[in-house]
């Protein structure tokens, strides 16, 4: 089974997994699976967020997607999750395991994530970066 397909089946059924429905939970299975993987899971997500949101960004994947997932929230990142509902913070897990599933497809392509690493690019030499980060 490849990342795409176990991925949609932590989708469909997460508590299966283990995933309780805590957004710490979920980032927390995604890390170790990360970290089992020697890095490759989530190797280039948060440049895939970033371009995707299309402005830069110094959050890491974690708080990119709770910035998606909770924009009516007031506050920045992690400290989003202290004012969510827990249904809020069960629709962030939702959009987290989504957004993962569609990043999987751009990472298994290496056409697309040679695009995608460029866009990257693009946009912190854009903003006034070097583009080394």
């Amino acid at each position: 089974m490849n990342d795409t397909k176990f991925f949609e089946c932590v989708r469909s059924r997460p508590r299966l997994y283990g995933i309780d429905g805590s957004y710490h939970g979920a980032v927390m299975f995604l890390v170790g699976f990360d970290e089992a993987r020697s890095g490759g899971l989530m190797r280039g997500f948060t440049e895939w967020l970033v371009v995707r949101k299309g402005e830069r960004s110094s959050f890491g994947w974690q708080a990119l997607v709770l910035d998606e997932a909770l924009p009516d929230v007031e506050s920045w990142g992690w400290s989003k999750l202290n004012k969510a509902t827990s249904k809020q913070e069960q629709g962030a897990v939702e959009l987290l395991l989504s957004l993962l599933v569609e990043f999987l497809a751009v990472r298994d392509d290496v056409i697309a994530l040679a695009r995608m690493y460029s866009q990257y690019y693009s946009l912190h030499s854009r903003a006034g970066g070097s583009g080394e980060e």
